[in-house]
Order: structure tokens, then C-alpha cells, then sequence
């Protein structure tokens, strides 16, 4: 639709981009914000996502953890900048690049291009791993994990963090719901024993790293958006990618020809997947919470690392980390 001269956003990107709007056009893709296709007098395109202006928060944590990975992304591999954000009257808003995504495929697209997105991956974990010497695991503030709160701050072991900073928090909102997992505090004393013999160097992860936030160009670049960042554990971008379906065992391949996962990955993977789990629970109910609750039962078959039973760990309540 034409914009109108009095729109509050006209003014707005005038304002901060000094380009004129001629068109809007609402676009599809996110369950959050509204999206839209940017056209300027000058005959350029920019994205746009609007949303409430108390959504603000939301949209500036997505630009802290894209200009994060603005940084520490190779050549081959596109991350959207910011361009600009703030608030239009009672809209928040973020503008970026307008990008021509083609979809990863689900192993009937590009192989060669879903292979090399793969390496990128590996490539930004590797490049960001050199710099965080020192820092431990977590994020300077809260952000968002899609329009969940996650909880963050600094923390010097990766078991402990993800404890306190991924698993507890989303128990605890299950339990404010009146959905008390059974098992839940007996595997938050079991994670930090079965993670304290895993190297798992810091690095800066995307977060939520599902499908719907990858993709490719029509020159065979790879794009990730929609960040959750954080510096943890890189494989749980890798956990992520398996959660949902939709990258191919190229992605996979390429990004292990790159850098070799550590031994016991494989059976990380329901760990790390279980913070999605339990967020699209609290967020969504449904089917959510079922897998979540196999999961942990599942999880706590495997004992403790060395012998035992979970049956037999002290419990702590999950509400303590919260």
C-alpha cells in the first residue's frame, strides 16, 4: 500500500535514514512481529519488522545479538545488520537489508550451498571462540529466546549455566503454570556432572538456530537471523538445527569438515534440545510438554556419570535459580 504522508514511520525513517517512503508492503515470516518490504523513493528496498512500542525491548536484544554476530561472521556467510531502531510514535521498529531468501531446502535444495553454510557456521563458532578468552559462558543482559525471556549473566562453568541460566528458569515458569515436571529437580543435580567433563569452549552460539531462521541466496551465501545469542556451548546451535527438521546432512557434514564435534555429542543433544522443548511448552502448550517430560525421564535413565541412580541425587528446588 502507498504510505501516507502523516504515517508516523514516514517520518521516522526520513528521520533517521534520511530516505523518503514511497510503499509498504506487509511480508510474511514471523509469528512476533509484523514484516514488511520497504520501498524508497531513491528505488532502493529495506526490511522492516514493526510491533508495539513496548515490544522495543524484543527487537533490541535481536540488534545486540546481530551486530554480535556481524562480527564474527566469515566471508560466505550474511547476517543482516541493523540499519535502524527505536520507536515511531507507538511502533517499534528495526530496519535492515532487504535480502531474496530461498529456503534451505530440507535436503532437496542447493547441497553444495547447504554444505558451505555449514562450514560458515563452523567458521564464526572458531573466529568467535578466539576471542572470548576469559569471559565464561553467558550474555552482558536477559534477552529473548522468540518472546520468552532468557535469563543470562556470566557464569565460569558451562554446567552451571546452563542449569541456572536455561533449564531452571523454564521449570520454573512450567511450575508457576501448574506444570511440575516429574523428574525436573532431580536433573537439574544430574546436568552439571554429566556436562563437567565436556571442553566446551565459549563461543558465540545463534541461539535458535531452527529452519525458519536460515537460508540461502541466489549466490549460494548462507543467512542466519533471528538470533537468541549467547557465548556457550557451540553445540547447541547443532542440537537446535535437529530439533525441528528441515537441514539437510550436508549442513551437518559441512560444518563437522570444518571443525570435528567432541566426543558424546550425539548424546548431548536431547540435553540441549530440552530448553526449546520446555520454551515452546511454556509458550504454546500442546504436544510441548509431553515431549519435554519424556525427554526428562529419558535423560535420567541414563544415571549419573561414573554409577548411581538419579533416584539417589539430592534434590534442590527448581525454583531456587528463578
Amino acid at each position: 500500500m502507498a504510505a501516507a504522508p502523516a504515517d508516523p514511520l514516514t517520518a521516522w525513517l526520513m528521520d533517521r535514514l534520511g530516505r523518503r517512503l514511497v510503499a509498504r508492503t506487509a511480508v510474511g515470516g514471523g509469528c512476533i512481529h509484523r514484516a514488511w518490504r520497504l520501498q524508497f523513493a531513491d528505488g532502493g528496498v529495506l526490511f522492516a519488522k514493526t510491533n508495539r512500542a513496548a515490544a522495543l525491548p524484543l527487537l533490541g536484544a535481536e540488534v545486540e545479538g546481530l551486530l554480535a554476530l556481524v562480527a564474527h561472521a566469515p566471508a560466505g556467510l550474511v547476517v543482516p545488520e541493523p540499519l535502524a531502531w527505536g520507536t515511531a510514535a507507538d511502533q517499534a521498529v528495526l530496519v535492515m537489508p532487504w535480502l531474496d531468501l530461498e529456503g534451505i531446502g530440507g535436503g532437496s535444495g542447493d547441497t553444495a550451498a547447504v554444505f558451505r553454510l555449514g562450514q560458515r557456521l563452523a567458521d564464526l563458532h572458531r573466529a568467535s571462540a578466539a576471542s572470548s578468552a576469559g569471559q565464561g559462558y553467558g550474555w552482558p543482559a536477559a534477552n529473548f529466546i522468540g518472546s520468552a525471556p532468557q535469563a543470562n549473566g556470566w557464569r565460569s562453568s558451562w554446567g552451571q549455566f546452563f542449569v541456572e541460566c536455561r533449564l531452571a528458569p523454564q521449570l520454573a515458569w512450567a511450575a508457576r503454570r501448574s506444570k511440575q515436571l516429574k523428574g525436573a529437580e532431580a536433573l537439574l543435580e544430574l546436568v552439571p556432572q554429566w556436562l563437567a567433563d565436556h571442553p566446551a569452549e565459549p563461543v558465540l552460539v545463534h541461539g535458535d538456530l531452527w529452519c525458519g531462521n536460515a537460508a540461502l541466496l541466489s549466490n549460494g551465501s548462507g543467512v542466519i537471523f533471528d538470533p537468541a545469542c549467547y557465548w556457550g556451548d557451540r553445540e547447541v546451535d547443532l542440537a537446535m538445527a535437529q530439533l525441528f527438521g528441515g537441514f539437510s546432512p550436508s549442513f551437518f557434514a559441512g560444518y563437522t569438515s570444518r571443525w570435528p564435534l567432541e566426543p558424546g555429542a550425539s548424546g548431548r543433544v536431547a540435553l540441549y534440545n530440552l530448553y526449546h522443548l520446555l520454551n515452546h511448552a511454556n509458550l504454546f502448550g500442546g504436544s510441548y510438554g509431553q515431549r519435554a517430560q519424556a525427554s526428562i525421564l529419558e535423560l535420567l535413565s541414563r544415571g549419573i556419570p561414573g554409577g548411581g541412580s538419579a533416584a539417589s541425587t539430592p534434590q534442590h528446588r527448581v525454583s531456587h535459580w528463578w
